[in-house]
């Protein structure tokens, strides 16, 4: 597909970029796993799931889910332990993502529906693009509703806002259409086309999956009809996991204890729960997360895990797979009711802000490499153009995790900041509920901004489940001003210039 010519391009033709032949780059030699003889930049794939959970899968630790096709990547590549998004929420974190850029600094902060803003990113493909990479996005966009084409992209296939499981409409070759099929099939379906074509360039494949997104309906008045919404896996998928639970953590509920450790949550459950939000809301609010719609979901990630296999197979038939940096990931996780949380995913405890990462590149990573150092969702932008020897942009404010795949053991970061910017619409409770985090060495600070007195601290070592507010022990008095130096320093450095 040729790109947009949506006037509102014009800025990024402006920009400072590096021109360079990407076929003619130098090629670092890799450290953390075999030498292998190249001739070119490598290809690079990224899949991005919605919503998915840092243990959601098999080898995550998921107890039932078969998803050997994404675990072979842990087998045969590496496995990131804290890794971490850097907004818990859809849009700002795929934008992150995107353009190696904290929320502050790239402006899609929440789930807004910012159309003509995220035209303008800057996003890693459009650096790719030029070097000589043929570049595709395929699937969800997200920051805005807008469909159409962004730059940086040869080929483009998406849809508006959320999609539809069955029968997507999709945006594709300049103009909207109903696909007949289950959306994660007729995505994999077009990365396979795209991954088959006969090009003499490396190429960039974007996959952004619906699953496991819930489909929703709304009724005429803005709120969530109950009917037509929910989980949809594929229909060969359906009932494959009925009569199938799942252990609930140790954090499941929201008790007592949560109230006196966590003002901020208290606050929010009781909105949540209050008969005006669930009369606005409709069929959203549930008291807990069903084990059936665990199972459903469940049952979505296995349309996405053959999807895996059938690009990895094709990739291998190609003689490309070694040749290719696959990276996996999600754009935020999902709460099972711990503390008590239900349809959420953007609160800063572990479930939601903790990222699954898989990545596979035999040039660089060790086959069944375990990385405990901290990486944010700012870091695949940088790591990506590191792959193509491209030079890293002024703009990008994440780090290449190069290093730590190489087997590198000097840290890329030494903490981590995770932000959140609250809105009104279309979930009440969460007003008012904008933080930030610091994760350093085995612990996390969470500072509501809105709220001088409620802060939160916990060691992750000796309390994973995060039961233990631990800001008024005077014996973590010197950690807690070590967090609060650390924090500052971070927020300043995510909106410098």
């Amino acid at each position: 597909m040729a790109k947009s010519k949506n006037p509102l391009m014009a800025p990024q033709q402006t920009r400072r970029r590096f021109v360079q032949t990407a076929s003619a780059l130098p090629l670092a030699a890799g450290v953390g796993g075999p030498a292998i003889a190249k001739t070119r930049a490598p290809n690079i794939v990224m899949i991005v799931v919605d919503d998915m959970r840092f243990d959601e899968f098999g080898a995550g630790g998921h107890p039932y889910i078969e998803t050997p096709n994404i675990d072979r990547l842990g087998v045969e590549g590496a496995t990131f332990t804290r890794a971490y998004h850097a907004t818990p929420l859809c849009s700002p974190n795929r934008a992150s993502i995107l353009t190696g850029q904290y929320a502050s600094r790239h402006g899609i902060i929440d789930n807004t529906a910012r159309n003509r803003a995220s035209h303008m990113l800057d996003l890693f493909a459009i650096d790719l693009q030029r070097t000589g990479y043929e570049t595709a996005h395929i699937g969800k966009w997200h920051m805005g509703n807008d469909p159409s084409p962004r730059p940086g992209y040869d080929y483009w296939v998406s849809f508006e806002g959320q999609g539809r499981s069955i029968n997507p409409v999709l945006y594709e070759n300049g103009k909207l259409r109903e696909a007949e099929g289950y959306m994660t099939d007729l995505l994999t379906d077009r990365a396979l086309s795209f991954v088959k074509k006969n090009r003499k360039k490396p190429f960039f494949l974007y996959i952004g999956h619906k699953a496991v997104h819930p489909d929703i309906t709304q009724n005429d008045d803005g709120s969530i009809s109950s009917e037509n919404s929910g989980f949809v896996p594929a229909p060969r998928h359906r009932g494959r996991y009925n009569g199938k639970t799942v252990a609930r953590r140790p954090n499941h509920g929201f008790t007592p204890h949560d109230a006196e450790e966590k003002f901020v949550l208290a606050q929010a459950y009781d909105i949540k729960n209050s008969d005006e939000v669930k009369r606005a809301v409709g069929g959203m609010v549930e008291p807990d997360v069903a084990e059936d719609e665990i199972r459903r979901r469940a049952e979505m990630l296995l349309a996405v895990d053959e999807g895996l296999g059938a690009l990895t197979e094709t990739l291998s038939a190609q003689g490309l797979l070694d040749d290719t940096i696959i990276i996996f990931t999600s754009d935020n996780g999902y709460f099972y009711g711990e503390h008590g949380l239900t349809v959420e995913r953007r609160l800063p405890y572990e479930e939601a802000v903790r990222m699954p990462l898989l990545v596979r590149y035999p040039v660089w990573a060790a086959p069944g490499a375990r990385i405990d150092a901290f990486v944010s969702s700012v870091d695949f932008a940088p790591t990506a153009l590191e792959t193509a020897n491209i030079p890293i942009p002024r703009h990008v404010q994440g780090k290449s995790f190069g290093p730590l795949l190489r087997g590198e053991t000097k840290a890329i970061r030494p903490s981590t900041l995770v932000e959140y910017y609250s809105h009104e619409i279309p979930i009440p409770w969460t007003v008012a509920m904008d933080y930030r985090v610091v994760l350093k060495r085995n612990f996390k600070f969470i500072k509501w901004l809105r709220f001088e007195t409620a802060d939160e601290l916990y060691d992750l070592n000796a309390d994973p489940y995060e039961d233990n507010n631990l800001i008024d022990d005077p014996a973590y008095s010197d950690i807690l001003a070590e967090l609060r130096t650390d924090l500052r320093k971070l927020v300043i450095d995510s909106m410098a210039l």
